[in-house]
């Protein structure tokens, strides 16, 4: 089933890095917390594998990943639904982000290695071209990397795993009404504020910072598309 230009999500190429269910399974995220594959809508493996231009087995194996991860769950003989989040789930994201990431974040001020700091430089000022560009995959792709990577600074793995869960779990469905209002930008720069802070060892402000930039985040949670009709 080949699907219309209406139904088609913008999904990146996937290539020879991963195997073929791991792209699948990144490249789905992505278009979960971007919230360019909708809450409620059920998704079709066959329909999906045709835009992907793969054989329907591996992005049914990566669906099969993300119910496990409860991004979305199956329906009999349909599909995959994706999962739709309440304030409440949102909130906790957010308390959660925050009770891990705002310390952490902080205490890398004067203690991480203003070298390697600085080589996630490229990876902030990637995040600002897709904000001007508009490319949310890219956006949302490039924010991942920014924000694991500095948190990898701080040497606990398994503190890295939970906030890649976490955001995951997310859903940032206000990027494009940000980018159509030229707010996105102004949240992209803030990685480069951030970045600069930590490099010049400002605990005080580093700390603000990556708190506000979190609170920010919850604002673009919290802006949802309509539901569809059951």
């Amino acid at each position: 089933m080949v699907p219309s230009a209406q139904d088609r999500l913008a999904l990146p190429a996937v290539g020879e890095r991963q195997s073929l269910r791991e792209q699948v399974a990144d490249a789905l995220r992505a278009a979960l917390v971007t919230g360019e594959m909708r809450p409620g809508v059920v998704y079709s493996a066959p329909v999906l594998a045709a835009q992907f231009g793969v054989s329907a087995t591996p992005v049914r194996e990566a669906m099969l990943d993300l119910a496990k991860e409860g991004l979305v769950e199956a329906v009999r003989n349909k599909g995959f639904r994706v999962t739709a989040l309440s304030d409440r789930d949102l909130d906790e994201l957010t308390e959660l982000r925050r009770l891990i990431e705002v310390p952490t974040v902080a205490r890398l001020a004067g203690t991480a290695d203003p070298a390697e700091l600085e080589l996630l430089r490229p990876v902030a000022e990637e995040i600002v071209r897709a904000a001007e560009t508009g490319d949310l995959l890219s956006y949302v792709d490039a924010d991942l990397r920014f924000h694991v990577g500095l948190l990898s600074l701080a040497g606990n793995m398994r503190l890295v795993e939970i906030v890649r869960d976490l955001r995951n779990r997310a859903r940032l469905y206000g990027l494009e009404a940000l980018y159509r209002t030229g707010g996105l930008v102004h949240s992209a720069r803030e990685h480069v504020e951030l970045l600069d802070a930590l490099v010049a060892g400002d605990g005080d402000r580093t700390e603000a910072l990556i708190s506000q930039h979190i609170q920010h985040v919850r604002g673009i949670w919290a802006s949802r598309p309509e539901q569809p009709l059951r």
